[in-house]
């Protein structure tokens, strides 16, 4: 299983990486204003799930903590490629400092609430795997990730957005958030086929 599970592995840093230097952009997904790295965010908390049932509490735990380096790592080759001179022929430096300058905050939220939700996705998810008698992964990954986004999203918004400009009052984060985190538990819901093909993929057959 080594190999799958290196796989999901780097799916799960490719997703949480894309979240954070992508996540500055707000865009309209539903009616709903929203960062897009929504359709990142998701992918972490479905793998994290995936191999927490299939390997345990402590294998998850690498993956969350490999994740917070992998942050670390980000926020600073981002911080240096933005403290470096641009060349007298590159004249995008003033837009490319602009958006990566929104890209540490981005990240600097993403490190605080992604150790936040991860650590209560990975303490809720054994909490119901132990209630249910390791029966119905649906729903204690439906449980468990509910409640992580609600942390993940809170903390995240208010981190990476309150007053970046004026209109980002604490009124305008709030509202962002509950709309923001209902999109995220749709999400949750609709992958939860793709949680038990994971489980299946990753216990069946032989590993290369």
């Amino acid at each position: 299983m080594k190999s799958k599970l290196s796989i999901l592995f780097s799916l799960f840093l490719t997703a949480l990486i894309c979240g954070n230097l992508l996540g500055n952009k707000i865009i309209t997904l539903f009616g709903v204003n929203v960062s897009v790295g929504i359709f990142a965010y998701p992918i972490t908390f479905l793998i994290t799930d995936i191999v927490e049932e299939a390997y345990g509490k402590k294998e998850t735990l690498k993956f969350m903590k490999a994740g917070f380096i992998a942050l670390v790592f980000s926020l600073g080759f981002v911080t240096l490629a933005r403290v470096f001179p641009a060349a007298s022929f590159y004249s995008a430096n003033d837009a490319y400092n602009l958006v990566f300058e929104n890209s540490i905050r981005i990240i600097l939220a993403s490190l605080v609430a992604f150790i936040l939700a991860q650590y209560h996705d990975i303490w809720a998810f054994n909490f119901w795997k132990k209630i249910t008698h390791k029966k119905h992964l649906w729903l204690r990954n439906n449980l468990s990730t509910i409640v992580s986004q609600v942390i993940d999203s809170s903390i995240f918004m208010f981190i990476a957005f309150f007053m970046v400009t004026p209109e980002f009052t604490i009124l305008r984060i709030i509202s962002m958030i509950w709309p923001y985190w209902l999109l995220k538990v749709g999400f949750a819901v609709l992958d939860t086929p793709l949680c038990y093909l994971g489980v299946f993929w990753i216990k069946s057959g032989k590993d290369e």
